[in-house]
């Protein structure tokens, strides 16, 4: 058993023990982050004079090796060390001899773990962030695509007002560019450096805290010792806009999966992204929409744990915090792979125009229009409304739409109506005149995706 400590002890550590007590199998997910705070860390002690430069030569060429040699396969991390600190650590002595020894001067596996879990979730921030990005840009192309694409929308479940493909898809636009705000706070407030602040009271040492942040990109260091230690403030915000994602990329798929649906046929999702059945040959399934779904409860469930396991542990580190590990590394392989298929799948799907089209009619979307249309004929709102709703149940009961339903009918509730209502309820009509900023008319849309386009230019 490779181990970073023993000294005090005058047996081994039992065999169940150490596996239960090892971080081995999965904190070797940051060997890179690992070994590259061990090269600022000991760039810092030689500046300090702590380790003379041949000293800092060798422990950085034998790092460098270590970490060539773990990317190329020719070094295996295997469980034979208690954590990815004991196994670069013993893999420098073995080839440095002695200097390796010096490697640890000055630092606890309790700084240097906070170290490696925040350039691990930095890292993973961008390239999370890098992705959400590429899907902004497939729903930017939707939305340039649609501004004429009339569809019903929705309260309720309910067939309310006609919108616009641009107008619904833009609704998620704006969820996913917080999204991208929220991973930019975190990164922002979790980029300082715990580095240094050892155990949890610091060190003796000459330590110069502010230019190892400077040679890791942090913007300084952290301000209190113990704080550093044991601060999982970082994870639990990620999570949580993880969590976010998941939320909003599920509500999308939702509406997709019912929209691929025979009764709604607004969509046709790409052989690519469905499957079949194994006993009906006629069906098409949208698992990657469903699967998306069901791994939100997953992601969820890695936010609940870790504020379960924190809320209950006093200051500074204990080694409950090894449980931050395993749940976000495992949200962070599952919100990166949802975004990546997500993207693809509604990059490549089809949208039924016609059918959106006929859904809001048949849907009654124009009902409120009708009635703007007597309002702007003296009548009051509500005796429109009723007017309006003495309409409906006449075309429910005839099988039609609005649209369809003959004049003589409109006058026979009300002498108000004339010829022009046909134009004033026409979906071009409804969505045209809608001209508010965050309204479905083209004109404001047009602004909109300008804007969205200028975004995506900037950030």
């Amino acid at each position: 058993m490779a181990q970073l400590w023993g000294g005090r002890f005058t047996k081994e550590t039992d065999k169940l023990v150490y596996n239960f007590n090892a971080s081995i199998s999965f904190d070797q997910k940051f060997y890179e982050q690992d070994i590259r705070g061990s090269k600022a860390h000991v760039a810092m002690l030689a500046k300090q004079g702590i380790l003379t430069e041949e000293e800092k030569i060798q422990i950085e060429n034998g790092l460098d090796g270590i970490l060539a040699d773990v990317r190329s396969g020719k070094l295996e991390i295997t469980s034979e060390y208690e954590d990815i600190h004991s196994f670069v650590e013993a893999n420098l002595i073995d080839r440095i001899g002695d200097a390796g020894k010096k490697l640890h001067t000055g630092r606890s596996r309790n700084d240097q773990v906070a170290l490696d879990m925040k350039l691990y979730v930095r890292d993973e921030i961008d390239e999370t962030d890098e992705l959400v990005k590429k899907l902004l840009e497939a729903l930017q192309k939707i939305m340039e695509e649609n501004i004429h694409t009339y569809m019903p929308g929705f309260t309720h479940l309910q067939k309310a007002q006609p919108v616009t493909l641009a107008h619904h898809v833009g609704a998620y636009f704006e969820m996913f560019v917080r999204d991208r705000s929220r991973l930019s706070d975190i990164r922002k407030r979790m980029n300082t450096c715990p580095l240094g602040a050892g155990a949890l009271a610091g060190t003796t040492y000459p330590l110069d805290r502010e230019y190892t942040a400077q040679l890791l990109d942090f913007d300084g260091p952290t301000r209190n010792s113990m704080d550093s230690v044991s601060d999982r403030d970082y994870v639990i915000e990620l999570l949580s806009a993880f969590s976010t994602i998941m939320m909003h990329m599920s509500r999308f798929c939702e509406e997709i999966i019912m929209w691929n649906s025979n009764e709604y046929r607004f969509v046709e999702i790409d052989d690519a992204y469905s499957t079949g059945s194994s006993i009906m040959p006629q069906k098409k399934n949208p698992d990657i929409a469903e699967l998306v779904r069901g791994k939100t409860g997953r992601v969820y469930g890695a936010l609940t744990s870790i504020l379960t396991t924190m809320k209950g542990i006093p200051l500074a580190y204990n080694k409950d915090m090894q449980e931050d590990k395993e749940l976000t590394f495992d949200a962070i392989d599952t919100v990166k792979g949802c975004l990546a298929l997500f993207t693809g799948m509604i990059s490549t799907m089809q949208f039924n125009k016609k059918n959106m089209e006929e859904s809001a009619k048949n849907g009654f979307t124009n009902a409120t229009d009708a009635a703007d249309y007597l309002v702007n004929h003296g009548v009051t709102f509500r005796d429109a409304h009723g007017i309006v709703g003495r309409l409906v149940l006449t075309c429910i009961d005839k099988g039609i739409s609005l649209d369809e339903l003959p004049l003589e009918e409109y006058k026979a509730i009300s002498s108000v109506f004339e010829q022009d209502i046909y134009e004033a309820i026409s979906m071009k009509t409804c969505v045209e005149k809608r001209m508010t900023i965050g309204a479905p008319g083209s004109e404001v849309m047009k602004k909109v995706i300008a804007e969205n386009r200028k975004y995506l230019e900037q950030n």
